[in-house]
């Protein structure tokens, strides 16, 4: 089986680490100067492994081998958050580099086809996963239009910015790969706190989101007697409240649900509300649970309006994502090789955090491959893994590679 190099897999996730780097964090948001910067230097570092390398018209840049396929594309995304971590993405998309590297040098596998990619804004600066549904062909372009940031970028502008406003975009050519593969740090703490150094992802589970509107009479606050109020604010409160009692009874033993966006207006203490907004998100693995916990939303929404004063509406939030679910003959091939290099001490596990995995396996077979989180310390400058976790998983990754390429 082929044997990665440690410490050029460490000395590359360090360089890429320095490009955008604010403390022990990292700022390169997608298409900003610091995320295209560190994409030359990939690009580089790609064609320095043997890979014809290309950054297409939306950023994303993929690494082409020589050897004809039927072969592996594997990668994640170097983008980060606003003031992000500096392996998640970035983590997955070094292996990708590094798994090539090692293959080819090792006779029994410099034969095989891999392909190594870094996706474009996976973390949504103005579409969630816009790289890898680009190049999917999953990005309507009437959707694409109308894309900004939370600043009024439009998205053309950042592109053209970036260089690349006639820039032909990649497409997926099916025939060419088996299928994709994706390691990331886990974002989570479950590795961790159960002593175990690899995780195969069997589901990256499925996210909803409703959006509550709330409508009520805006009033005196020391005038209008709390039996004649409509009050938004209290509506809110209220199905917040039963919210977080009910969902518990139709949850999973993994869902999770967050109320992170609520607005009462006008928002002053001298004033009885009159319009409020509650943003709704719960996540699972099973299409089931998450039908439960949407019909346990919607009941309670009925009893809110049952009880008078503000009433309250609901719709869907703008992004709404079914569980997806990774390849069996993949996590088989995974499985055995962290079997091998870590005997007893990997676990299969479904992924709470989306990623590019989970678009992709619309157009061909998808596995996964997790690592542990510090302290399960992710989207913060405090994210960190040990380094002796990070090039175990990189092997791992390798041999399964091999592997399924092998088995093909």
């Amino acid at each position: 089986m082929p044997k990665i190099d440690a410490q050029r897999l460490l000395a590359d996730l360090r360089h890429l680490r320095s490009i955008g780097a604010q403390g022990i964090g990292v700022v390169r948001p997608a298409l900003s100067a610091a995320d295209m910067e560190a994409r030359r230097w990939l690009r580089g570092r790609y064609q320095a492994a043997g890979l014809a390398a290309t950054i297409d018209g939306v950023g994303n840049l993929l690494g082409r081998s020589p050897n004809p396929g039927p072969g592996l594309l594997i990668g994640s995304h170097s983008d980060t958050q606003p003031t992000g971590g500096w392996l998640d993405g970035a983590l997955g998309v070094i292996y990708g580099l590094e798994v090539v590297r090692a293959l080819a040098e090792d006779p029994e596998t410099q034969h095989l086809c891999v392909d190594a990619v870094s996706w474009q804004d996976e973390e949504s600066r103005f579409f969630g996963c816009l790289g890898s549904r680009s190049f999917c062909g999953l990005m309507p372009a009437e959707v694409e239009e109308g894309l900004r940031d939370k600043d009024g970028v439009a998205l053309g502008e950042a592109i053209a910015e970036a260089g690349l406003r006639d820039t032909p975009r990649l497409s997926v050519e099916r025939e060419r790969y088996l299928g994709f593969l994706e390691a990331h740090i886990e974002q989570g703490p479950h590795l961790e706190d159960d002593g175990q150094k690899i995780g195969v992802v069997s589901t990256i589970v499925g996210l909803r989101g409703t959006v509550f509107t709330f409508t009520g009479q805006q009033n005196h606050a020391g005038t209008t007697m709390m039996e004649g109020r409509k009050d938004a604010a209290t509506a809110l409160y209220a199905l917040a409240h039963a919210i977080n009692q009910e969902f518990p009874k139709a949850a999973g033993p993994r869902s999770v649900w967050t109320m992170g966006r609520a607005v009462v207006a006008p928002g002053a203490p001298s004033i009885v509300p009159g319009h409020a907004e509650l943003e709704l998100q719960f996540r699972d693995a099973s299409d089931e649970v998450l039908d439960a916990m949407q019909a346990v939303a919607d009941r309670l929404v009925a009893e809110v309006n049952a009880q008078g004063g503000a009433s309250v509406e609901a719709r869907p939030s703008r992004v709404q994502i079914a569980p997806a679910h990774m390849d069996p003959g993949f996590q088989e091939h995974l499985a055995a090789a962290a079997e091998r290099h870590a005997p007893g001490q990997s676990v299969a596990m479904p992924s709470g955090a989306f990623h590019d995995a989970g678009i992709v396996c619309g157009v061909m077979p998808c596995g996964m491959l997790f690592i542990p989180s510090i302290g399960g310390i992710s989207h913060d400058f405090a994210e960190d893994s040990h380094d002796d976790d990070i090039v175990l998983g990189c092997q791992v990754l390798a041999d399964a590679a091999a592997s399924i390429l092998q088995a093909a």
